[in-house]
């Protein structure tokens, strides 16, 4: 269940990433999270902690919570 959890959450902030005509070095860039860390969370490859979780939606747009409860839902 938490891999799931995490693919999904990888993915909605892909789509979200993309919406929003970033490239992953820029997100990186705003979030203050490398690259790298962006690459295996959007392919969920990784489990983020909740303060990586919460930089990227910070820099996405995104609300936390939002994040956490409808992964699925992000791209809007």
């Amino acid at each position: 269940m938490v891999r799931n959890t995490a693919i999904e959450i990888g993915k909605s902030l892909r789509q979200r990433r993309e919406l929003l005509g970033l490239l992953q070095p820029q997100l990186s860039a705003i979030a203050g999270v490398s690259t790298r860390t962006i690459q295996l969370v959007e392919a969920g490859k990784a489990n983020p902690s909740l303060s990586t979780i919460m930089q990227l939606a910070d820099a996405l747009g995104l609300n936390m919570q939002l994040v956490l409860k409808e992964p699925g839902n992000l791209s809007k």
